[in-house]
């Protein structure tokens, strides 16, 4: 066994500085009224002897712990399959380590979790907590309301009760959707399918209305439901060909149920796009750009999105507005999309 060596302390910091232990306190956990000239002794003599505050002590004085919590309200099957999620966190972290801050990842495999979710962040362990891939008849949200933790979701949250408001960051699902749509047609397309995403969610309601703005009162036989997955894309598309064998393009709710989609064409002897044309949403990579032939897809920045929600509610934080209860009044914010065309449609 080898001897660990002790920790530097506050008081060996006052003593290499020069100055009291009140004084180094002040400075380390964030403090004002010590002049410049003493406080930058404080740092160097930090730096000098590698001290960490104790950040239990240091909560206490700023009340605030460095901490996040990002909920993902999917079992961990799902997050860890789905380079959606990655992409998220990955713009979560930058800007989360971008302010000194660590993120807790928190996922839910099952309705047991929530309540164990809602304890610890009841709990006081975290600043705020960042919320997405919600479910229509998801608990999750109130009961992070009851919790009183500041709170960013990432996505249109789908409760009407008029009572809960939320700051949220979505991309503008209905609007992409129609721009999908609209590219398939002007290609010449005539019978325009559309594989839907889960619709417990509000992204995929959101894109089969857009779909349906362009499509108007389109053969009811040419929309179904998948499930955000290669599997439910493949289930669908094989739906759509018994149903409708005619059909000359398809609009899928994600790229990751594009692959279902391209494999079951590819299986039924249909050439993509000469008899098929196939358009995704997401333009995840390298997805997009390594199925065959590569996916024209709506695009919509992930990883910003990610960022966006953490900026959002470290600010709130370090601005003094963020309260027990989401900030009132606050609309969401909906970042644009637009269509990355590639070989597929």
């Amino acid at each position: 066994m080898t001897e660990t060596a002790s920790r530097p302390t506050l008081e060996a910091v006052a003593a290499r500085a020069g100055v009291s232990r009140a004084t180094v306190s002040r400075v380390v956990n964030g403090g004002d009224g010590v002049r410049e000239p003493l406080a930058e002794r404080v740092r160097r003599a930090v730096e000098e002897l590698g001290y960490v505050p104790n950040q239990a002590a240091r909560s206490l004085v700023t009340r605030r712990h460095d901490a996040v919590a990002v909920v993902i309200a999917e079992p961990e099957t799902r997050v860890f399959a789905d380079p959606f999620f990655a992409l998220q966190l990955r713009g979560i972290s930058k800007e989360l380590t971008a302010h000194d801050s660590q993120l807790v990842l928190l996922l839910t495999e099952g309705r047991d979790d929530h309540a164990r979710v809602a304890r610890y962040l009841a709990g006081g362990h975290v600043d705020g907590a960042l919320v997405f891939s919600l479910h229509l008849d998801d608990p999750l949200p109130g009961l992070i309301h009851g919790a009183g933790v500041p709170t960013v979701f990432g996505g249109r949250p789908g409760w009407g009760d008029g009572v809960r408001e939320a700051v949220y960051v979505d991309c503008d699902n209905r609007g992409g959707a129609r721009q999908a749509v609209r590219h398939l047609l002007g290609l010449g397309r005539t019978r325009v399918a559309h594989i839907t995403g889960a619709l417990d969610q509000t992204s995929a309601v959101d894109r089969l209305d857009g779909y349906r703005d362009v499509m108007g009162d389109a053969d009811p036989a040419l929309v179904a439901q998948g499930d955000f997955t290669p599997s439910g894309g493949e289930r669908a598309m094989r739906e759509l060909l018994e149903r409708r064998p005619d059909l000359d393009a398809v609009f899928v709710a994600n790229d990751l149920s594009a692959l279902g989609v391209l494999r079951v064409l590819r299986e039924a002897g249909r050439r993509v796009p000469e008899d098929v044309a196939v358009i995704g949403f997401d333009d995840m990579l390298p997805i997009a750009e390594q199925t065959e032939p590569p996916l024209t897809t709506v695009r919509q920045d992930i990883e910003d999105m990610g960022r966006l929600m953490a900026r959002l509610l470290i600010g709130g934080l370090e601005g003094g507005s963020a309260s027990k209860d989401p900030v009132p009044g606050r609309s969401g914010v909906v970042l644009p999309t637009t269509v990355v065309r590639r070989a597929s449609a």
